[in-house]
């Protein structure tokens, strides 16, 4: 138990001080809850000695009002901060997670599923919210509390007081029995929860595809295994619990009923006196009452206790390297160096070595799964290389800042992601402190200011998650108006017209050469009329460069690229034969 509860105190951070005022205050409480076990006496001393003035009346009622009153402040304020370490312990675990993922090379996230992270950051998290800060003062404060009580007995009657600190010793015995079986089930309760959000959230992220394929019933059928599992794991938890906790009460009401049982043999031989007697008999039902309340909330403790390790795996996550400098490079020439780059034991580039000279434009081609969008996320270092360097002006991207690296470059994927936001605001992303006319501007020269002024609210419509709401061509030109805005002198595209319907292909067309111009230009490209104005093309096959040239002198050279020419010939020649009707 004292293991759980530094656990939670390691994790609060910089709330401990508001759960340290939370744990002084439970003290104070637990003061002013002793005070009517005095004005209980007040009274019982008043009836037996004959004394039934109102002045005494008075006095016990004054002492009790204030204990009433005492407990009622205190506990306001010591829940209030427990609240607030709950809140803002869980929040600053989330920032802390959240600015970590940006410094988690890609390949995690094709290695972890994404509803493991979303169920740490959801469910696991409130979980230490709701149950953390609150059993950690519960029962540390219910043991102070019952302290306090003890101590109050032992003033009274040392004999009675001995039979309490049995009764509490025991009762921790009975604890220590319950945490050392919740050690299994609480893992297991909380494995269960994140199997359920990744269910949940693979069921509605491949909602298409389900219905696409009529499996509904399976899909279904997944979550509400899933669903059954969590309940499962929840219920024996529950029933594994139960029996210590009836355990716990019986213990208690055992000490308390020797506590009458032994006050009634001391009065009986005439060492405890009538009032005394009638206080020990009252004190038998008081002085374990915090201990009980402890004993539930002791119950959460392994959950709260497992919920943070879960949290705290991600303090484990790789990062890359953070020493990086703020650097400005002097020029935006592109080099690689002998580069190896592999994902797990697959190899995907071996050796690979090119330049690229400020604004010039570079197109990669090759085979699916040649290597070509892996080559582009390593001059973002989304990825660390495994051998040689990658440089920008000379200077290796390992060395920079990320910060400082993404400030000179701006990329236009394939799959396009816009974030539930307005859509001035997606098109900012790059460039927060734009202007309405400067996002305008970019809009108008990626082709998307008339889509965007029939939406509803024209730039402040609000988009849905992903942008589900807009046509793959419409994301396409709201990711093209974000690369224009944010005007890094390094462009990196990715088809960027791939899914832009043919009449306004030209136009956007137009608006790329504009982004390009006098910027350094990487694109994967699949079109013949995109690859043909670049100053040079680097064909990629098997993790290699297997040809480098311009347009002209690879058209001339029989190999891949000369293929790719004919293939591209052909598919831009094909149309459907007119048919007699």
């Amino acid at each position: 138990m004292i293991g759980a509860f530094k656990k939670i105190w390691d994790f609060a951070g910089s709330e401990q001080k508001n759960i340290k005022r939370s744990i002084v205050l439970a003290l104070l409480h637990s003061i002013f809850y002793a005070l009517q076990f005095a004005a209980v006496y007040v009274v019982l001393k008043a009836l037996t000695s004959g004394d039934t003035s109102k002045r005494t009346a008075l006095y016990a009622f004054g002492i009790m009002i204030l204990s009433i009153g005492g407990r009622i402040v205190l506990n306001t304020f010591s829940q209030l901060q427990r609240v607030h370490a709950g809140y803002f312990m869980v929040a600053n675990k989330r920032i802390s997670i959240g600015n970590k993922l940006r410094s988690v090379p890609m390949g995690y996230f094709n290695k972890n599923n994404l509803g493991q992270m979303t169920a740490i950051t959801t469910t696991t998290l409130t979980d230490v919210e709701n149950t953390a800060p609150v059993v950690l003062v519960t029962v540390l404060g219910g043991f102070i509390n019952s302290v306090v009580f003890a101590l109050s007995v032992l003033l009274f009657d040392w004999r009675i007081g001995i039979i309490v600190f049995i009764g509490m010793a025991a009762f921790i015995w009975t604890t220590s029995l319950q945490e050392k079986h919740s050690r299994k089930s609480a893992p297991e309760r909380q494995r269960a929860q994140e199997t359920l959000v990744e269910k949940v959230l693979e069921a509605v992220q491949g909602i298409s595809v389900i219905k696409c394929f009529h499996l509904g019933e399976k899909a279904g059928s997944a979550v509400n295994s899933a669903i059954e599992d969590s309940c499962n794991k929840n219920l024996a938890i529950e029933k594994q619990m139960t029996p210590y906790q009836i355990f716990q009460q019986i213990v208690l009401n055992l000490f308390a009923v020797i506590i009458m049982i032994v006050t009634a043999a001391l009065y009986v031989n005439g060492t405890m006196g009538l009032a005394d007697a009638m206080m020990m008999f009252v004190a038998a039902f008081m002085v374990f009452e915090q201990m009980k309340s402890a004993g539930i909330s002791i119950a959460t403790l392994r959950i709260a206790e497992s919920s943070i390790d879960k949290a705290n795996e991600t303090d484990n996550v790789p990062v890359m390297d953070e020493g990086g400098r703020d650097i400005v490079p002097k020029t935006h020439d592109i080099a690689f160096e002998n580069v190896s780059f592999s994902y797990g034991e697959r190899k995907i580039l071996d050796g690979v070595s090119f330049n690229v000279k400020q604004k010039t434009t570079t197109a990669i081609v090759g085979p699916s799964g040649s290597g070509k969008t892996t080559m582009c996320s390593l001059i973002a270092r989304f990825w660390d290389v495994n051998g040689g360097k990658v440089t920008i002006g000379g200077e290796d991207v390992r060395d920079f800042t990320l910060d400082s690296l993404m400030k000179n470059i701006s990329m236009v994927f394939q799959n396009v992601y816009l974030f539930s936001d307005t859509v001035e605001n997606n098109i900012k992303f790059g460039r927060p402190n734009a202007t309405r006319e400067q996002v305008v501007e970019a809009a108008k020269k990626a082709c998307c200011h008339d889509f965007i002024m029939q939406l509803p609210n024209g730039y402040e419509t609000v988009l849905e998650e992903g942008g589900a709401s807009l046509s793959g061509g419409e994301r396409q030109r709201l990711s093209i108006a974000r690369a224009i805005l944010k005007n890094s002198p390094i462009i990196i595209l990715d088809e960027a017209t791939a899914n832009v319907d043919p009449e306004n292909e030209d136009r956007l067309q137009a608006a790329i050469e504009a982004l390009m111009k006098d910027k350094t230009i990487i694109m994967i490209a699949h079109r013949l009329k995109t690859v043909r104005k670049a100053d040079q093309i680097l064909v990629l096959d098997g993790g290699h460069i297997v040809q480098k040239g311009t347009h002209a002198e690879l058209a001339a050279q029989d190999g891949i690229y000369s293929r790719f020419i004919t293939q591209r010939q052909q598919a831009e020649s094909w149309h459907i034969a007119g048919q007699k009707t």
